[in-house]
């Protein structure tokens, strides 16, 4: 069977507008991925010639990742699925969109008088700013079609950190780029996040810090003025000793706390128990390195953890990593801070869909998950 490839659609309709002028470039951006970085195309007769960094993009300044230099190959590639395709007898046959239409309407009317409409599941992938408009007519045609169900790559990519965050501030806080202090936390920009180890470089030639929390020694260690080489899945005892020093030794932006947050008072006998020396035998990160972390990442006004997804939100442990990434950003003032998480103002967009008083196929076991 053919690959189905993502269709970077926006750029796909500019092309179609300018398939009747020569040679233009063409300022539009990236949709391989969230980040969605500016791009200039060059188009000829319709097709996409070159591909280039929008230089006056504040993301990605100019410069592309591997995948946006080779974003011609994804638009032209020979295996891409541009047309409806029916097995019959063995072999993909080429059928109109009528037919292809119809047939998917029929049957769907079919399996609904049977097994209502909650028998239809509809999986989108990223629901991120790049595939927004297809997110939400998925969401208008299962909502038409009367189920509840909708699901998306967000579930096994980093949704418990949007939640954990949700569950924490009330809404989802972003991590601020230009900072002075950077935790990656199981996280590797230099391979997964582009635009974050462009502005990670150049800040570090401006005297900001960086602290790199891994198992493996990735090569921005080199650089840092802190590795600590922890044992996998023991993020979150990490974390809680990171607690319990900033706590012990009132390390903590006091004011901030008093003013901003709630709980506090029961947060600190909860993190009594879990020293550095209590971690070290968990983790196999040294006592002295936890104590020498807690003080430099409390100290530095314009702090952020910059975490990993498949070593943080991809585990069991997933939703409380992150809970405790966001309580230490907290007691440290790095909220909405210079450097910090941002709780940004979001635009207001109009939802598409349409509601269904149904519940979702899992909702009572996992009503944390979709009630926030």
């Amino acid at each position: 069977m053919p690959r189905i490839d993502k269709d970077p659609s926006r750029l796909s309709r500019r092309i179609r507008k300018m398939e009747n002028q020569k040679s233009k470039w063409v300022a539009t951006d990236c949709t391989i991925c969230y980040h969605s970085c500016g791009m200039n195309v060059l188009v000829e007769d319709g097709r996409i010639k070159k591909v280039e960094g929008l230089k006056d993009h504040p993301l990605n300044k100019g410069q592309l990742c591997p995948k946006g230099e080779k974003a011609i190959e994804l638009v032209y590639h020979p295996d891409r699925l541009k047309y409806p395709l029916k097995k019959m007898k063995g072999e993909w046959k080429r059928i109109s969109w009528d037919d292809a239409l119809m047939e998917i309407a029929d049957q769907l009317q079919k399996l609904k008088k049977e097994f209502g409409p909650e028998m239809l599941s509809i999986f989108s992938g990223s629901i991120g700013v790049e595939n927004l408009e297809m997110m939400e007519m998925a969401q208008r045609f299962k909502g038409a079609f009367g189920s509840p169900n909708f699901i998306s790559v967000e579930g096994i990519c980093y949704r418990m950190r949007i939640r954990s965050r949700q569950m924490t501030f009330g809404k989802y806080p972003v991590e601020e780029m230009d900072t002075k202090l950077y935790v990656l936390w199981g996280h590797n920009p230099e391979q997964s996040d582009f635009p974050l180890y462009l502005t990670l470089q150049e800040n570090l030639a401006k005297g900001s810090k960086l602290v790199v929390i891994d198992p493996k020694k990735i090569p921005l260690a080199k650089k840092a003025d802190m590795y600590l080489s922890i044992r996998p899945g023991t993020d979150g005892a990490l974390a809680l000793a990171l607690m319990h020093v900033i706590i012990k030794e009132n390390l903590y932006d006091r004011d901030f706390v008093e003013k901003w947050t709630v709980g506090f008072d029961k947060l600190v006998p909860h993190v009594e128990p879990y020293t550095p020396d209590w971690a070290e035998k968990i983790t196999r990160v040294p006592a002295a390195d936890i104590r020498k972390l807690a003080r430099l990442y409390a100290t530095v006004k314009g702090a952020s953890i910059f975490q990993g997804t498949n070593t943080q939100d991809q585990t069991a442990n997933g939703t409380q990593n992150s809970r405790a990434f966001a309580i230490l950003q907290t007691i440290t003032g790095n909220i909405n801070n210079p450097g910090g998480w941002v709780i940004s103002p979001r635009l207001s967009l109009t939802s598409l869909g349409i509601p269904t008083d149904k519940t979702p196929i899992g909702a009572e076991d996992y009503s944390l998950f979709f009630e926030i």
